[in-house]
This record gives structure tokens, C-alpha cells and sequence, in this order.
């Protein structure tokens, strides 16, 4: 029969798709329900219909699923930004791990014998909140006018207001109250992305979590001609509000005229202390800007690099080349057990944060270069003598330029940090077709309530 939006159907969940959808199949017909989970049993309203599949929402549910909990945020069907919070914790983790596996003998056609093998049990949170140090609020206005501050709501641009997000600070909060009652007091409007016009477009804000330093950064729309570094309407009188916080160090503008969805602008302006915060990882200090890469959760990237050092098996006399390397954060933390480490990224900004965070711990034996791997490793093919790789790469994983530059290198052994296990599965297959062999796997939970995942995977050169 065919299928219409709008039309309600009753449906059981049995599975859940990348995107935290729970999936389920009505006479035949895939359906990708949001906010129902494996178990449930729900009425669902189709809301786009394809050919063969359709998206939907759930409607009711009318058997809920063995690990279905109470979501502990309000916002959460709305936000849509914690796409699994209504699944018991435990059924998240084992969701997860068998995405990874999953992917890797299917889209990495790895062997199920070698991926079981090599598997090893994921790393959870012990309490799965207030874990994220970095989150950046969009500003706006809701339908009666008043200013809020939240985040956007899937597929859209319309705002979710939320200054208390759950998984953020609870600093978060006082901050955006404290911004906005500024923005009415002074009559300044957020900006407007249809017509262009307004200051404020979003607040950025950071935690050092070992240190209890905070920055705010607040993206702007810089109007006309700048007066003696003034950015913002009434500005001494908001820092001095904004600074009365605990733990406020650093209060930043960040200019982006651009009619983009790209959030950060490349102009910062520090209107108030430090340039940058600090934070302890592994025992050693590192130096954020308002642009540096940091993992988000600070808790569990300790256990997701203690994993990769581990993995790592140095004794003290490797060589190391770290590629994606960042501001330095794995190199530096692996120093102390290598010869020497080598870090690569393509980020001159990163770079100089690196060589910044290994002068400051005290390091000599690590070095940071500003090229691409697939540029660099072949072109000193023959002063490189590589006994292990480290990829740390975005979500969009390795090109085949880099892996095969990597590959030709031949290290001994390649450690592979991934935040995606789909490109992780696609660039494994490649790296086994040159030789190498999967010896171990580990996940880590970097996002509990989310589908996403870390995973650390080991390889040997065969």
C-alpha cells in the first residue's frame, strides 16, 4: 500500500539506526522513528515518505521497552541533542560497542573471529552528566519576542531555549542569564541570519574541569566602525558581571560578519583577562584558545588516551609520529614513554599551541610540524624510521593520500583514535589490504546519551 505523512501507525522497535533513531518495520515498510527506542512499542506519525522507508515521530507509546528510563532533561525530546537519553545507560554502551562492530566486519570486512578477538570491554562514565567543557548556545528570539539562548532543534535553525543543559556546567547557566539580561538592559539584538542585522550570534563557553577555569567567548556581528576596542554595548559593565563569576578567566569576542553556518570567526579579541585557560590531562598542563581542538569530555578522554598509550606498548625508545596531532595533546602525554615523538597537523595555530604545551611541561623529546602527512612522510621517506603511527583524525577520517603515505612508512604498529566508526571501518580495510592486522579494539564513551562513540584500535604489521 502506499504510504502517506501524517498517516499514524502502529509499530514495534527492534533496532536503532546511527542518528538514534529507533527502527521498525511496518508491512514491510522501514520506519526511523525519533524518540522511540528498541522494545518499544509505539504509534508513530509519518512525517517524510520515501519510496521504500519513511521518517516518523512517535506519537504514543504504548509498551515501553525494558530500557526505557526517564529522560533527566526536559528539553529532550525537543532538543533532540541527547538522541538515546531515554535508553538505560547500560543498553547504551552495549548499543554502542556493537555499532563498532558492526561496522568493522561490515564496512570493514574484518573478520568476525579477529574483530571478537580483539574486542575488549567498553569504557562507560560512572556518572554519565555534566561532562561536556565546551558548548556554544545560539541566540535569538522565540515567539514572543524574548531574547533566549539554547541550541537548535534537529534539522532546523529554530532555537530549543535551554540554559541548563544537563550534560554542560552548571556554570552554563548564570553565564547566558547573565549575557542576556545584558542584551535587554542595552538594547542589543541578537543576530538575525535572514536578514543579517544584530550583534550577538552565539556564546561559546569552556571549562577547564582540573582547573576551574572558565572562558566565554560571545560570536558577534561587529557593525560600523570600531571606537577604542568597543565590541559590545555597554561592554566594561558586562565583563565585570560576567568576571564576578567563580572561575571566570577569560572573556573573548570573536568577530564573524559572514552570512555562514560556520559559527566561530577567525578575528578573536580578548576584552578581558587571559587569552587563553588552562587544563590538566595526564598530569601534564595545556594552553586553550577559543579556536583550539580539546576533547569535550575531559573525564573519559583521560581513559580513551590512557587506552592509547596502552595500546601503544612503548618502552622507552620508539619512535613516534603522531598525525592530526592537534594542540599536542597525545604526543605530550606520550612523551615521557618514547625516544622521540613527532607531531603532524596542518593547523599552524595548533602548532604553535603545541610547541607552546611541550615547552611549558617541560618536554624536549617531542617535535611539531605544520604539514600534511601525505606530503611530509613521503618526502622524508628517508630520514623517517617510524616504529609507530598514531591517527587521530576527524570525523571524516584518513584520505587514501595519508593512509597510504602512513602504510609506506611502514611503522610496526598503528594506533587509530576515531570518533567515527564508519570511516574508522573504511580506513582499517585499507591499512589491512597493506599489510596490517587488527590486534586490539576498545571503545570509550565520550558522549553518553548520543550515538556517537570513541573507539582506540591497535594494529601490527603482519
Amino acid at each position: 500500500m502506499d504510504h502517506q505523512k501524517n498517516q499514524i501507525v502502529t509499530v514495534t522497535i527492534n533496532d536503532i539506526s546511527s542518528n538514534g533513531e529507533g527502527i521498525g518495520k511496518y508491512e514491510g515498510y522501514t520506519l526511523f522513528v525519533k524518540d522511540a527506542i528498541p522494545g518499544d512499542v509505539v504509534k508513530a506519525r509519518l512525517t517524510r515518505v520515501k519510496k521504500n522507508y519513511a521518517f516518523a515521530r512517535c506519537e504514543e507509546l504504548i509498551t515501553p521497552s525494558s530500557e526505557r528510563v526517564e529522560p533527566f532533561c526536559e528539553k529532550n525530546r525537543s532538543c533532540g541533542g541527547c538522541q538515546i537519553q531515554a535508553m538505560s545507560y547500560a543498553a547504551q554502551l552495549d548499543f554502542k560497542q556493537n555499532k563498532v562492530r558492526n561496522n568493522l566486519t561490515r564496512i570493514g570486512g574484518v573478520p568476525e573471529e579477529i574483530v571478537d578477538g580483539a574486542f575488549e570491554p567498553i569504557i562507560g562514565m560512572t556518572r554519565p552528566e555534566r561532562y561536556r567543557n565546551k558548548a556554544q548556545y545560539p541566540i535569538g528570539y522565540d515567539r514572543k519576542g524574548n531574547i533566549v539562548a539554547g541550541f537548535y532543534a534537529g534539522r532546523t535553525h529554530s532555537i530549543i531555549p535551554c540554559t541548563d543543559c544537563r550534560i554542560s556546567p552548571e556554570e552554563n547557566r548564570k553565564i547566558l542569564e547573565t549575557v542576556i539580561a545584558h542584551m535587554r538592559e542595552n538594547h542589543i539584538e541578537p543576530y538575525d541570519e535572514t536578514t543579517g542585522s544584530g550583534t550577538i550570534r552565539h556564546v561559546l563557553i569552556r571549562k577547564g574541569f582540573a582547573t576551574g577555569q572558565i572562558m566565554v567567548c560571545l560570536v558577534i556581528r561587529l557593525g560600523g566602525k570600531r571606537h577604542e576596542k568597543q565590541y559590545i554595548r555597554g561592554q566594561e559593565a558586562l565583563t565585570e558581571k560576567l568576571s564576578a563569576i567563580s572561575g571566570m578567566t577569560s572573556v573573548c569576542v570573536s568577530i564573524n560578519n559572514e552570512n555562514t553556518n560556520v559559527i566561530m570567526g577567525n578575528e578573536i579579541h580578548t576584552i578581558w583577562g587571559k587569552d587563553k585557560i588552562e587544563d590538566v590531562l595526564l598530569g601534564m598542563t595545556f594552553e586553550i584558545s577559543p579556536l583550539s581542538f580539546y576533547q569535550v569530555n575531559p573525564i573519559q578522554v583521560e581513559k580513551l588516551y590512557g587506552t592509547a598509550i596502552e595500546y601503544a606498548g612503548l618502552t622507552g625508545v620508539e619512535e613516534v609520529y603522531d598525525i592530526c596531532c592537534g594542540i599536542g595533546t597525545i604526543a605530550i602525554c606520550m612523551s615521557d614513554k618514547a625516544g622521540r615523538v613527532h607531531g603532524l597537523e596542518i593547523v599552524p595555530e595548533a602548532i604553535e599551541d603545541a610547541k607552546k604545551n611541550a615547552v611549558s611541561n617541560g618536554i624536549t623529546n617531542a617535535d611539531f610540524i605544520c604539514a600534511a602527512a601525505e606530503e611530509y612522510l613521503p618526502a622524508h621517506k628517508d630520514e623517517i624510521d617510524a616504529d609507530m603511527i598514531v591517527l587521530d583524525p576527524p570525523r571524516k577520517g584518513m584520505d587514501e593520500a595519508s593512509l597510504e603515505a602512513i602504510a609506506s612508512a611502514s611503522p610496526k604498529r598503528i594506533v587509530y583514535v576515531s570518533c567515527d566508526s564508519a570511516t574508522l571501518a573504511r580506513d582499517v580495510k585499507y591499512l589491512r589490504d597493506r599489510g596490517y592486522e587488527v590486534s586490539r579494539i576498545r571503545c570509550v564513551d565520550m558522549f553518553p546519551h548520543t550515538v556517537h562513540v570513541e573507539t582506540v584500535i591497535s594494529l601490527s604489521r603482519v
